[in-house]
């Protein structure tokens, strides 16, 4: 069940309506007009709910579901029990985000500017923003329509943020262009100074890091996770890449569109990803690595050299993941002689 203290409850859908919306097939017509109230697990979803099975490990519990409705797929329906309505589709997860989002949202913030924020001369705020207390936010800063900005976020000088962002509480920003419809959560740090220095006469000499941070539109990076600038090209995020949490994304590095890079991963300077490169957490890259668009990196890899096209890799150094096996497979096998 939802807890609505945190979240707003928009619509309680029939299941006709469910049907329409989430393109699925409602296997008992005469059960459209009931009404479903709230969205739950498989396990706890009770009377006036709706829940969603689509695990085929989890076919033994299928038959213990209690909820007034189930979304699944025509293979799982046989699994449910009679009493329950089904609707069947392709996809029962893409149905779940569709239903998630067409009953409930997140609480907003009121579209306001706090009398405590503190704004630069020549900035540009666009319309219906909210810029929370204690933000500091420098001057000729461009901030785009409907955005919202959480308490004591810091946007530096001449940084521009599009419409439609959210920047959460305690977030620093600065040598930033940023997209559209971008979500930086809470204590993320863009714009740092790259890790770079040289050594003269045995003293570690910092390198000025001249570059900036360009962020594509429908980006989201999670909390406390660094992305450095550039020492003189840019650092790239490309449109739709998803960043978790903790991550260390260095100067002059290069994301490709609708990345996925999982928590604790650390990527050294200019590495060059791909489109849809998918990293585990706590991969690790060496500097100045290619990475082909879909490949896949597998949690705790350590990549040391340039990854082709549609790779699967796995290990520390990485090699191709059936190979990783092998290994794995020879080293039990030996080690009982």
């Amino acid at each position: 069940m939802i807890d609505t203290r945190f979240f707003i409850k928009k619509c309680c859908p029939t299941l006709l309506e469910i049907e329409k919306m989430c393109h699925a097939h409602l296997q008992e017509k005469n059960k459209g007009s009931v009404v479903i109230t709230d969205i739950n697990t498989v396990n706890h979803a009770g009377e006036g709910e709706i829940c969603f099975f689509y695990d085929h490990k989890k076919k033994a519990e299928a038959s213990q579901i209690k909820a007034s409705a189930c979304i699944t797929t025509e293979e799982l329906s046989v699994f449910v029990p009679k009493q329950t309505a089904v609707l069947t589709c392709d996809n029962p997860k893409v149905a779940f985000l569709t239903l998630n989002e067409v009953m409930y949202a997140e609480k907003s913030p009121l579209i306001k500017i706090a009398q405590t924020a503190v704004i630069g001369k020549n900035c540009t705020i666009g319309e219906e923003c909210s810029i929370g207390d204690y933000v500091v936010i420098g001057e000729n800063v461009e901030i785009g329509d409907g955005t919202i900005i959480e308490p004591f976020a810091i946007i530096r000088d001449n940084c521009k943020i599009g419409c439609n962002c959210r920047i959460g509480s305690h977030a620093y920003i600065s040598y930033t262009i940023m997209g559209n419809n971008c979500y930086i959560y809470n204590g993320a740090r863009l714009g740092q100074d790259g890790f770079g220095f040289q050594t003269i006469e045995g003293v570690h000499k910092r390198i000025p890091q001249l570059g900036r941070v360009i962020i594509g539109h429908d980006v989201e990076i999670g909390s406390c996770t660094c992305i450095d600038r550039g020492a003189m090209d840019d650092t790239v995020i490309g449109d739709g890449t998803k960043i978790d949490n903790l991550v260390q994304i260095a100067h002059n590095d290069k994301m490709g569109r609708g990345c996925i890079i999982v928590s604790q991963t650390g990527i050294a300077g200019s590495c060059h990803f791909g489109d849809y490169v998918v990293c585990g957490g706590q991969s690790g890259f060496a500097d100045h690595i290619n990475v082909g668009s879909g490949a896949q990196i597998a949690a705790q890899s350590g990549i040391m050299r340039d990854i082709t096209p549609g790779a699967v890799v796995m290990g520390s150094p990485a090699v191709a993941f059936k190979d990783f096996m092998r290994q794995v497979a020879f080293l039990q096998k030996n080690s009982k002689k």
